[in-house]
């Protein structure tokens, strides 16, 4: 069938056929290769960065006595948990709004048995 125009025009009820052609599209080559490259510059750049550079001292250096382990586990692990209940406690005291329940379903009545009236 064809229009005014001279176009074919198929059914209206269906979607014409994609005549669209992908290029650039990326098969599993290119991603093999993008793998590879990502993997290879991680690999230099943790190769490159050796932790012995940290045995040397730098100019100006003054550490402090270490912390034990009681202490590491206070610092980084009790004093954040004891933060965080302590802000929520004092959300959840002050907190001064009403009780949020939800009126639009709770009036609702349902009858069992509808009645049709002619």
């Amino acid at each position: 069938m064809r229009g005014v125009s001279g176009a074919r025009i198929g059914h209206p009820g269906r979607a014409s056929s994609p005549r669209v052609r992908y290029f650039c599209t990326v098969d599993k080559k290119n991603a093999l290769r993008a793998g590879t490259l990502a993997a290879g510059t991680t690999l230099m750049m943790l190769l490159l960065s050796s932790p012995a550079l940290a045995v040397t001292r730098d100019d100006g250096d003054d550490p402090g006595p270490g912390l034990s382990v009681g202490e590491t586990l206070g610092l980084y692990v009790v004093a954040p948990l004891a933060l965080f209940a302590i802000i929520a406690g004092l959300v959840w005291v002050l907190d001064r709004s009403k009780d949020r329940q939800d009126d639009t379903s709770s009036n609702i009545t349902v009858k069992g048995e509808a009645s049709a009236k002619a």
